[in-house]
């Protein structure tokens, strides 16, 4: 796979997942044992696992966008890798420390989320820094 169809698909995952956090149906209500947000606005579990609310579905969707935009280029797909990987890195980072797991009362951080949020900054990184396929001409 190429760095620009690794930020194509990362791009319509995102939107995917940002749009179907508006989704009443895909959400379940939050655990009583989860902490309480700020913005409670769409707050809940996207199909029963992750936990989401709208700042948090607006961010996928921002990440969504940008990845939709940065497969015109090898250059911009790269850094919309490396971005991606520093962001969700920090975000894992994030989602294991109390009181930074709900990025101050904005949005959820935790649960599973934390191992998703691994997953996806690995696979950023590995197009962003590591692969060099056919589109090496960066």
């Amino acid at each position: 796979m190429s760095v620009r169809t690794f930020a194509l698909i990362f791009g319509i995952v995102f939107l995917a997942v940002g749009a179907a956090g508006f989704v009443p149906g895909l959400l379940h209500a939050p655990h009583p044992d989860h902490p309480d947000l700020a913005v409670d606005a769409m707050y809940g579990r996207l199909l029963g696992l992750f936990p989401v609310n709208v700042l948090h579905n607006l961010v996928h969707i921002a990440f969504g966008i940008w990845g939709v935009i940065a497969y015109r280029s090898v250059h911009a797909s790269r850094f919309y890798g490396k971005a991606v990987t520093v962001s969700y890195a920090v975000l894992t980072v994030m989602g294991l420390v109390p009181g930074l797991n709900t990025l101050f009362g904005l949005a959820p951080l935790f649960g599973h989320d934390v191992w998703l949020h691994v997953v996806l900054a690995v696979v950023a990184g590995y197009f962003g820094w590591i692969h060099r396929g056919a589109d090496v001409r960066a």
